[in-house]
């Protein structure tokens, strides 16, 4: 017998003080709770006080962009066959806050009215709890951030194709590998590497043709760059990889999890994810002749480098990042940049998200033209929807365009950074 439950208190704290104190999953904010601790898999194991059992619930979903998170039973609730439960926390219609705690859940009948019975009460004293705070206080309303940062070196693997990557010194746990967009080099992730370094071995590639890579004999196709991306963790060592994408580097990362799913321990993408995976093929050669037809007029990307610019970078984009993104795109061999727009626009199938096992990180830019925030966020959510044991992280980094990454590096390496530790 299914049964649902849902608890809603309004608030006048601001919906970003009543998340610093809930938006934690392991932290025990609720009166209930005597004891909290977290365990591996993203489980909180907790006891209730005046009960002698220990209670365990796992996240599978979180977005402190969108403040909210969900979670599923895994011990204590004798007779549920299955339990999910959401925590949302948004902006009313006349200011303050609007905490909403839900539950849908299965049990013999009988059992599920007891069940939801005693869900009600909780999540009413849950959310009458944080409607009466006032002002954030709590201290671990804090990201963790890295300790330090970790130097940097350059390895060619001069096999052809020659790969040009910047790694950090080996430490113990995955390899996160970053790949770069469409029009960027291995340099769009000099905000991200050191720091990523001190947590777990990073390396930025530049992809083939680009930078310092060279690129094949024969078109390349989606296969080549999963088949190089396997040279690397051959190369350096590596048992399992975090994949971190930007926008073709996204598409690319999300195609080798498709592959090579048991080799992930985790999976970032950030602006961008299916690519030209789920369009047509009209949509898909519209792509490509649109930005065919300066290369066909005998201009290089240099040349239309400030136009493209001016698309991806968000509206306060500082100069220097703008910079960045010129002196890159300025920087890719016009017979590169029509190899991955043909690369690109014949994409060799559309994604199974059922095979998508591993925890997956998904952020995006407030201001991103190309992968906007609801698109993604849809993105988000068709993941964990298709997954077993959903394990999915959407997070939008604010005043930033497409390649939030280099535009907005403190929030998107905060994000990263807790992501890694927890998976590191």
């Amino acid at each position: 017998m299914r049964q649902q439950v849902q608890s809603v208190a309004v608030s006048k704290a601001s919906p970003d003080a009543i998340w610093a104190v809930a938006g934690d999953f392991f932290t025990p904010w609720h009166p209930a709770i005597a004891t909290m601790a977290a365990e591996a898999g993203q489980v909180r194991a907790f006891t209730v006080a005046g009960e002698g059992k220990t209670y365990r619930e796992r996240l599978t979903y979180l977005s402190n962009s969108d403040r909210t998170y969900a979670y599923t039973h895994v011990e204590g609730i004798e007779g549920v066959h299955r339990y999910d439960a959401r925590l949302t926390v948004s902006e009313g219609q006349s200011g303050g806050s609007v905490i909403k705690m839900s539950a849908d859940l299965s049990a013999p009948a009988g059992r599920a009215e007891e069940i939801a019975s005693g869900t009600q009460a909780i999540f009413d004293d849950g959310v009458t709890t944080l409607a009466k705070l006032v002002e954030a206080t709590s201290p671990t309303a804090a990201i963790a951030r890295a300790l330090g940062t970790s130097p940097i070196e350059t390895l060619l693997l001069d096999d052809l194709p020659q790969l040009a990557l910047s790694v950090t010194p080996p430490k113990p746990g995955p390899l996160c590998l970053f790949l770069h967009g469409i029009g960027g080099a291995r340099t769009n992730w000099a905000a991200q590497l050191p720091a990523a370094g001190a947590v777990t071995q990073a390396a930025a590639l530049d992809l083939r043709g680009y930078g310092d890579s060279t690129l094949g004999a024969d078109q390349t196709t989606i296969d080549d760059y999963c088949a190089d991306i396997l040279r690397i963790r051959e190369a350096l060592g590596a048992d399992k990889l975090i994949p971190c994408g930007l926008s073709y580097g996204s598409w690319i990362a999300t195609s080798f999890a498709m592959r090579h799913p048991d080799l992930l321990s985790g999976l970032i993408l950030s602006g961008g994810c299916t690519g030209m995976s789920e369009a047509g093929p009209d949509e898909r050669d519209a792509f490509r002749l649109s930005r065919e037809t300066p290369l066909n007029a005998g201009q290089t990307p240099a040349d239309f480098a400030s136009a493209v610019v001016d698309v991806i970078a968000g509206p306060d984009a500082d100069e220097t990042a703008r910079n960045d993104l010129h002196a890159s795109m300025s920087a890719i061999p016009t017979a590169t940049y029509r190899d991955a727009l043909t690369c690109f626009t014949n994409p060799l199938e559309r994604f199974d998200f059922t095979k998508l096992t591993m925890p997956v990180l998904m952020m995006t830019g407030e201001h991103d033209r190309l992968a906007p925030p609801a698109e993604i966020r849809t993105v988000a959510g068709r993941i964990y929807d298709s997954a077993s044991r959903p394990d999915v992280q959407f997070e939008v980094i604010g005043n930033a365009g497409h390649v939030c990454n280099l535009e907005a590096p403190d929030p998107y390496n905060r994000h990263l950074i807790a992501f890694l530790k927890r998976l590191a």
